[in-house]
């Protein structure tokens, strides 16, 4: 918000004293008249009249906090409400393009009247934030991704339902899991989700552009990519689709698309290993430029797509330099004809009276035959395996009796469980991560681990080619 005063219109305003960056965003007014006693435009005592002021404010902020009971809370309460109050001061001097506007406004204003200002303005800017909210909700994107779904259904409304513009007005709320593209998270309150929403808003706007079954093969194939559950993890969807947008640009293809074929991927590889590091930062200002013209693309979604940038010429110039152009190029992976589906519903699984029988019995059975042979005939759920592994049920060698009665396929499934982390984190083959092993509190992991390190290096990467095969209908990793 800008402050429209004639003076500043008209340049009329001297140049500032203050030092913009001694200013903090979070504490606005606080660093303002530090800012203002360090240049000479506040004497102490003019400072202590505002602090008067200000704990004046807060002693009546109490006393309606606790309905008049009592004039005394505890620090953390008084701190929490002294900083909702400095909020809504901020929301005021912050309205000022100079600085030295508003320190003049505090030295020479009634700090109750703007302290109310300030007030009034978060109201405004409240309703205004649940009206696009409002718009953001109905505009989304119909993506399997978690972490986008919840934040929008789920997170934003706690906000709009809890926000307290006089005693929270600084506390956003809600936890927000979505990542932005670009955040800044200085902000706080209602001034965070007002701006979280608006660039939350354009994403969503660029990425509708582009057709929606593409933009789920682009999901499907980054997390392919990745080695992860695309669905579960945490990552921005804009910044994937610009990306892509850029190499279909610099491969020949159209602004508009951002599936990248084999040809179009090598043909990046060939240009990006000639390249130097200046060479294919033009080369992506160019294809920014050439995607920002075709799409029409507005002043504050320009500007956005401008500070991606800079991360996406970084992380291509260290792509081409470590030969893994393939971490950041999301290209069509080839459909095979036979892929494997695993239909792990949870309605798949057997009771849990049927299931603590089973376990029963098997406590009973004294030999790892006896017990392999009993979990073989009845337990065929991935769900049911998790619990029997779970259990404690299995003792030492049993373990690695059972493992060894598993297929490539049926190891592959749980490699995908046991290893996740290791999988989503890095790229190392598989062979290298089953070599490394892992610490797990789990007992079953570990004797999984110790199982795995015992085969031959080719059935390992047999096992580990099956794993990207792998569709995961129902599974979930929490």
């Amino acid at each position: 918000m800008e402050f429209e005063n004639d003076k500043e219109r008209s340049g009329l305003v001297s140049r500032s004293k203050i030092k913009k960056a001694n200013l903090r965003r979070n504490q606005y007014t606080i660093s303002l008249l530090n800012e203002g006693l360090r240049a000479g435009l506040l004497t102490g005592q003019e400072v202590y009249r505002i602090q008067a002021g200000l704990m004046g404010i807060l002693q009546d902020l109490i006393r309606r906090y606790t309905q008049g009971e009592s004039s005394s809370v505890t620090s953390e309460t008084a701190e929490s409400i002294m900083a909702s109050l400095l909020y809504a001061v901020d929301a005021y001097t912050l309205q000022f393009i100079n600085p030295d506007q508003a320190v003049t406004e505090l030295k020479t204003g009634n700090i109750r009247n703007i302290y109310e200002q300030g007030l009034e303005l978060l109201r405004r800017l409240f309703e205004e934030t649940k009206q696009l909210y409002q718009e953001v909700k109905k505009n989304k994107l119909d993506v399997p991704v978690d972490a986008y779904n919840m934040t929008i259904d789920e997170s934003l409304p706690i906000f709009m339902k809890k926000y307290g513009i006089v005693f929270d007005a600084h506390n956003t709320m809600a936890s927000i899991d979505y990542p932005l593209a670009v955040d800044d998270m200085r902000l706080q309150g209602v001034f965070y989700i007002r701006q979280y929403l608006e660039r939350l808003q354009m994403e969503t706007r660029f990425c509708r552009r582009f057709d929606r079954r593409d933009l789920l093969d682009l999901l499907t194939d980054y997390g392919k990519v990745c080695r992860f559950d695309y669905r579960i993890e945490l990552f921005n969807i804009f910044e994937l689709v610009l990306n892509n947008a850029i190499f279909s640009i610099l491969s020949g293809g159209d602004a508009g698309q951002i599936r990248i074929s084999a040809n179009q991927y090598n043909r990046l590889q060939r240009m990006f290993s000639r390249l130097n590091a200046s060479q294919i930062a033009a080369a992506i200002h160019q294809a920014m430029e050439r995607l920002q013209h075709e799409m029409k693309t507005d002043p504050p979604l320009t500007d956005y797509m401008n500070q991606c940038r800079n991360n996406l010429i970084q992380r291509v110039i260290n792509a081409a330099n470590h030969d893994s152009l393939e971490t950041v190029i999301i290209r069509e992976k080839e459909v095979k004809t036979k892929s494997i589906v695993l239909l792990l519903n949870e309605a798949d699984r057997m009771s849990d009276v049927r299931l603590r029988r089973l376990l029963d019995e098997m406590m009973r059975l004294e030999t790892k035959e006896e017990k392999v042979q009993l979990i073989r005939d009845y337990f065929s759920s991935l769900h049911d395996y998790l619990d029997l592994l779970d259990s404690g049920c299995l003792y030492g060698d049993e373990y690695e009796a059972l493992f060894a009665t598993f297929g490539d396929m049926e190891l592959a499934i749980f490699a995908k469980i046991v290893f996740y982390e290791e999988l989503r984190a890095d790229f190392l083959d598989f062979q290298s991560i089953v070599a490394a092993g892992k610490d797990d509190e789990s007992e079953w992991k570990m004797h999984y681990v110790e199982f795995m390190q015992k085969l031959s290096d080719d059935r390992i990467n047999a096992i580990g080619n099956l794993i990207s095969d792998i569709d995961y209908e129902e599974i979930r990793f929490y």
